[in-house]
């Protein structure tokens, strides 16, 4: 079976990665900026749980971690579980935010191009958050 289309999309946030990951690596805040998982996430029974355009979805995120490792999975309610390897990386003295967007079985050209200007923007959305 071939790879999935990857791509890379990142933002320089001029804040130190321990902020930038404490901040994000928090689940409670990613309704924040995490547009397409709503306007609020709650921990319910255990699981973190938003509501948004995608509908009712989990999201699993990484044991916290010295590595700036944010990756969080997305379980939708079909049970499909979209996988979302995201890392904060020291840079100077700011950080690089870098998610890896995979392109999803069946996704259109356009779906896919729509996908990474919805993560560009929801970067766009924590630098402004952080850097404010």
């Amino acid at each position: 079976m071939a790879p999935a289309e990857v791509r890379h999309v990142s933002v320089f946030i001029d804040r130190p990665a321990t902020d930038v990951y404490r901040f994000a690596s928090d689940v409670g805040n990613m309704a924040k900026w995490a547009t397409g998982l709503g306007g609020s996430i709650d921990k319910v029974d255990g699981e973190w749980i938003a509501n948004g355009p995608i509908g009712r979805v989990k999201v699993r995120m990484a044991t916290p971690n010295a590595f700036g490792v944010l990756d969080h999975d997305v379980v939708l309610e079909s049970g499909t579980t979209v996988k979302n390897p995201v890392r904060v990386l020291e840079s100077g003295s700011g950080s690089l935010v870098v998610f890896t967007l995979f392109r999803q079985p069946g996704a259109t050209d356009e779906a896919f191009e729509a996908d990474v200007k919805w993560v560009e923007k929801d970067l766009n959305i924590l630098k402004k958050l952080l850097e404010k």
